[in-house]
């Protein structure tokens, strides 16, 4: 497995090792002594897939009581992941980082406690597994809505397909004044 490190301490790209042959492949999606090995330590609780087409948007969610930290990988499709540094004593704070992750570059990003995470769908269609950190709590729920004009995210999509709920997400300036 190589790690690679993001501009964002913590925010890691994972290539993870593909083993091919005339048969298709096979390959470890996650064994905890190699990421303990790697200083990725978090204890997973909770195993998450979503379904999406194309020019779909989900995010920029998080829980604000019970963080989530996630392992994002794609096992359908492609993606443009992303993290952003809601850590408010971070000096990355506001900042973002994005990575494609697709079933063809078998990329993990992890994202730590403390990120608003979301995506958007590349590929026609785009299976996404994620394992978190925490349980997800309904009444913890909260958002940054995806085209904030603080935070500049550079989607590689126009006109994306966004949920009404996620339509409805607050500003980074509105956040900060919770």
């Amino acid at each position: 497995m190589n790690v690679i490190e993001t501009e964002i301490p913590g925010v890691n790209i994972l290539e993870i090792d593909v083993f091919p042959d005339d048969r298709g492949f096979f390959c470890e999606t996650y064994q905890e002594r190699r990421y303990h090995s790697n200083g990725i330590s978090a204890k997973f609780v909770q195993d998450n897939q979503s379904y999406s087409k194309k020019g779909v948007i989900r995010g920029l969610h998080f829980q604000s009581e019970h963080p989530q930290g996630k392992l994002v990988m794609v096992a359908v499709g492609e993606i443009f992941d992303v993290a952003v540094d809601i850590r408010e004593k971070s000096p990355t704070y506001g900042k973002w980082v994005g990575v494609f992750l697709s079933d063809k570059n078998y990329r993990q990003l992890y994202v730590p406690e403390g990120f608003a995470h979301g995506f958007c769908v590349i590929s026609a269609y785009a299976l996404v597994q994620y394992k978190c950190t925490d349980f997800y709590d309904p009444t913890d729920t909260g958002g940054i809505i995806w085209n904030d004009p603080d935070i500049q995210i550079d989607w590689p999509i126009r006109n994306p397909i966004v949920s009404s709920r996620d339509k409805k997400l607050k500003s980074f300036k509105e956040y900060l004044k919770r």
